[in-house]
């Protein structure tokens, strides 16, 4: 590995919790923002050498990722909800902005959404993928309205309670 790709590389790794936090604000479909975070770190290790050192990284990896994003939102002019350059704009200002303990929450909330399962996981998606109220999720399910809103809100706390133990875990270890 050269030094340029080496540095490239550490560059991107401590960008990388920004820009994704930023993919998944811009991209609504959880499969979509894994292919969108590759591509973005496809192209960021190989344009690094138009990266100006003198620029913060971050920024740089974010106008990246917001060409990404505008060409995921291209190819899918189907999308009901889609950023137009201002917005994404203002979502990369954001997220280039944010404090870092935001974001790192976030990743977490990642970590934590992986570990759900079975129907809980399609509760999940089928709420806050597809965008389904309680009512229809029940219909779907073959439960009540009533039922699936508990259910989502003992999700919710799950998540909740698994994010606080991965913060308080990495500030124990920092």
């Amino acid at each position: 590995m050269d030094d340029a790709t080496r540095q490239a590389t550490r560059l991107w790794t401590l960008a990388q919790p920004v820009v994704s936090a930023f993919v998944v604000a811009a991209v609504r479909d959880f499969a979509a923002r894994d292919d969108v975070l590759q591509e973005t770190a496809v192209a960021v290790v190989e344009s690094f050498d138009r990266y100006d050192p003198a620029r913060p990284f971050v920024a740089w990896a974010l106008g990246i990722a917001q060409n990404q994003v505008r060409l995921y939102f291209r190819r899918q002019q189907r999308e009901r909800l889609v950023f137009d350059d201002e917005a994404l704009k203002h979502l990369a200002h954001a997220f280039d902005t944010t404090p870092q303990a935001e974001l790192n929450a976030l990743g977490f909330l990642q970590d934590c959404l992986s570990q759900v399962e079975g129907r809980a996981r399609r509760m999940c998606e089928l709420r806050y993928t597809h965008d389904l109220k309680p009512a229809a999720i029940a219909e779907s399910l073959g439960m009540t309205a009533n039922g699936v809103s508990k259910a989502l809100q003992r999700i919710r706390d799950q998540l909740r309670q698994c994010i606080q133990q991965k913060a308080a875990a990495e500030g124990g270890a920092g």
